[in-house]
């Protein structure tokens, strides 16, 4: 009897640990994931931010630089696919669309002394180089906070965990553009 009564202790105190150690792997994962989140949420609101210089700053582009309409045109096709884009990986990818039409524009600008020297335009353009600034802080942050999450997900015995509770990893990590590792070139 007294055999049966510490087997089945025995056998009980397992099944706890088993389930607290699986509660516990949840909660840690569910806790990554909400962290991914809100990382995102930071990089969202930088994007949005810079989405809504972005108009300003054509429209003074545009006062001083008339013939450049293709180069405008881009920047704001690109801003209205970062606008209509919904799952990180569909920003993340209208956000590289995005960059490259900015940097081509800003290319553009160094053609127009006047309007290099437009106080409404240096004002912008501080504007969004901080903007920029904090993008590439939180894209930082977001890739980290991805790469946690998946590496947790990775790692046994959360692995087990994650597998039971249906966690997957998440690929939508900030990368450099391809033809972001070209510096642009700049005529005087």
């Amino acid at each position: 009897m007294k055999i049966g009564l510490i087997v089945i202790g025995v056998l009980v105190l397992s099944v706890l640990c088993v389930f607290g150690w699986a509660a516990g792997s949840r909660n840690t994962l569910v806790t990554e994931r909400e962290a991914v989140n809100a990382a995102w949420a930071q990089v969202d609101v930088a994007l949005q931010r810079r989405a809504d210089l972005i108009p300003n700053l054509v429209e003074t582009v545009k006062g001083f630089a008339k013939q450049e309409q293709a180069v405008i045109k881009e920047v704001t096709d690109a801003r209205a696919a970062l606008g209509g884009a919904r799952s990180p990986q569909e920003k993340i990818q209208a956000n590289g669309q995005l960059d490259g039409a900015l940097n081509r524009l800003l290319v553009v600008v160094e053609n127009y002394p006047q309007l290099r020297s437009n106080e409404n335009f240096l004002r912008l353009q501080d504007e969004l180089a901080g903007t920029e600034n904090r993008i590439a802080v939180e894209r930082r942050k977001y890739n980290e906070t991805v790469q946690r999450y998946n590496t947790d997900i990775e790692l046994f015995p959360n692995n087990v965990a994650a597998s039971m509770f249906h966690f997957q990893r998440n690929d939508a990590y900030f990368k450099t553009a391809p033809d972001a590792r070209n510096a642009p070139k700049v005529a005087f």
